[in-house]
C-alpha cells in the first residue's frame, strides 16, 4: 500500500483459515510461500490462523520448520484474533510475534481500497447496487436475522 498503483494481493497469496481448512490446503499455501520460484516478492498471508484445528496446526508447524530452510527470504504474515492467541499456531510462532500499528490513516486505507474495488465502467453490473459503483460491499445490521 506504499503506492496507490500497488495491486491488491492475488488469490494465491492469501489463505483464509476456518476450522474446516485442511492440512492439504495449508500445505499447498506454505509450499507457495516457502519454495523459491520466479514469483518475485509476494507477501503471503494466513488470516485467522487461530481457527485451524489442532491437528492441522501441528502439521502446519512441522511443514513450516521443514520448508523454512529452502528459502531465507520468504515473506509470511500470520494474522490471528488477539483473544485466541493461546491456540496452537499463534503459540508455536509466538517468538516471531510483532505488534503492528497501522502506518496509514483509516482514510488513506479506505481510499486505496476504493480505488481497487471500483468498477471501471458502470453497466448492468451488481456494482450499481453499492455506493460509488464498488464491486464489494458490507451489509450489516444491529439486529440479527433481518433479511441481510
Amino acid at each position: 500500500m506504499n503506492s496507490p498503483e500497488q495491486p491488491l494481493p492475488t488469490f494465491d497469496e492469501v489463505l483464509l483459515c476456518t476450522p474446516q481448512t485442511s492440512t492439504e490446503q495449508v500445505g499447498l499455501f506454505l509450499h507457495r510461500c516457502l519454495i523459491p520460484c520466479q514469483g518475485g516478492s509476494k507477501i503471503y498471508t494466513m488470516l485467522y490462523a487461530d481457527e485451524l484445528s489442532y491437528d492441522v496446526s501441528c502439521r502446519a508447524e512441522e511443514l513450516f520448520q521443514h520448508l523454512q530452510c529452502c528459502n531465507s527470504s520468504y515473506r509470511l504474515v500470520i494474522l490471528c484474533n488477539c483473544e485466541q492467541e493461546n491456540s496452537y499456531l499463534p503459540s508455536a510462532f509466538s517468538h516471531y510475534k510483532v505488534h503492528v500499528i497501522p502506518q496509514r490513516s483509516q482514510e488513506d486505507i479506505q481510499q486505496y481500497l476504493q480505488r481497487h474495488f471500483q468498477v471501471a465502467q458502470p453497466s448492468s453490473s451488481a456494482a450499481a447496487v453499492f455506493k460509488e459503483h464498488m464491486c464489494v460491499g458490507i451489509v450489516s445490521s444491529k439486529r440479527a436475522g433481518m433479511g441481510k
